[in-house]
């Protein structure tokens, strides 16, 4: 038997869509990286991922639901959706619940894009959500960053200059960390042109400082909010997320959604970790410390460390992107694995996820050697 040749890009059996995209994936994944170099990280840094862990009480759930896994997951992730509701003082048909805020994006922009339809984001900000974009033929419109932050008025403005559908904002935002206030999102939603919908991303909501969720009647029809509990709740693994709504709009989801996408083990580890609101704040605190604990090691480096509302620091590594892509080589090469912001001028910067002392102190003793290497290349 012989081995089926691969697909040619241009295979007459793929749509002429999907020929025209790139065999490209937003982010490589630390375990691609580890294969390709032949040995593990030191210290896992670059991924936006909560190295303090999951509530103890969420891995006993998982641990107790594993048990069942021969059970599919409720597609109507009842429980769950209950007790978010009750959380967020909502009503249940107000919540849906999906494969982490990417699988959510992804169905957002199969219910609302079309080809060549438009859509408003930053150049440089999350570039998941310009995936599903570019992946269902949407003409994506870029504004630039004001300063380290992302402009929402900006946004507006663009999206009435092109008649967008879809207007993506991360508030607060990856990859720089800055935040506005929930104030400012209000003020700005009102020049979002009739007919646009703000998809609205508070992944690190619950890192962030008081005043910064957008107090926002849940039946606005005007936006949509994406919640995860991969951060500060640390399920990353179990890739489960939530988006809150207008009940219309939510209902929508229904039309498109994996309905059996959420496996029921993240389900249970979802609904215990929210039960913990403990350890929800014993892990805001421990973000609060390593977030100071990289601003030291930046300052003793004289880098400077950006104000962050999440659960990782973007450092200004005080040159260009050059500068900053061997910085990140030299970081990777002694075992440190971290990533950057992709677009000019952001790309100055190296960003460093909150973690454990541990893994902190093994980035503080290679950053001084990584920054001469890259001063000397």
């Amino acid at each position: 038997m012989t081995n089926p040749k691969p697909l040619p890009h241009t295979d007459p059996r793929l749509t002429k869509l999907a020929q025209s995209l790139p065999a490209t994936v937003p982010f490589v994944g630390p375990e691609t990286q580890e294969r390709h170099r032949g040995a593990p990280f030191a210290a896992r840094l670059g991924a936006n991922e909560n190295g303090f862990g999951p509530s103890p009480r969420a891995i006993a759930a998982m641990a107790a639901a594993a048990a069942e896994a021969w059970k599919y997951g409720d597609p109507e992730s009842y429980d769950l959706r209950a007790a978010l509701a009750a959380h967020h003082g909502v009503a249940m048909e107000n919540v849906l619940i999906g494969e982490g805020i990417d699988g959510l994006l992804g169905d957002t922009v199969r219910l609302f894009i079309e080809p060549g339809d438009a859509v408003v984001t930053s150049a440089g900000a999350y570039p998941t959500f310009s995936y599903h974009v570019t992946g269902y033929g949407g003409e994506i419109h870029q504004v630039p960053y004001d300063g380290d932050h992302e402009n929402p008025d900006a946004l507006m403005t663009r999206a009435a200059e092109v008649g967008a559908k879809l207007v993506y904002l991360a508030n607060p935002d990856n990859p720089m960390g800055s935040w506005h206030t929930g104030a400012r999102i209000v003020r700005a939603l009102e020049a979002l042109p009739e007919g646009a919908l703000l998809v609205l991303d508070e992944a690190y909501l619950e890192c962030a400082p008081t005043g910064t969720a957008a107090d926002l009647a849940i039946d606005d029809p005007r936006v949509l909010r994406f919640r995860t509990f991969s951060k500060a709740y640390g399920l990353a693994g179990a890739r489960i997320g939530y988006v809150l709504g207008q009940a219309n709009l939510i209902a929508a989801f229904h039309r498109v959604r994996n309905h059996f996408g959420v496996n029921r083990i993240a389900q249970a580890g979802a609904l215990a970790a929210l039960a913990d609101q403990d350890w929800l704040r014993h892990v805001q605190d421990q973000i609060r410390a390593a977030r100071a604990r990289i601003g030291e090691i930046a300052g003793a480096n004289d880098l400077m460390a950006l104000p962050s509302a999440t659960n990782f620091v973007t450092i200004d590594c005080g040159a260009d992107g050059g500068f900053a892509r061997r910085v990140l080589a030299e970081l990777l090469a002694r075992d440190i694995f971290v990533r950057m912001p992709f677009v000019a001028p952001q790309d100055r910067c190296i960003r460093i996820s909150c973690g454990p002392e541990p893994e902190l102190s093994a980035f503080e003793a290679a950053l001084p050697d990584a920054l001469a290497a890259a001063r000397k290349a």
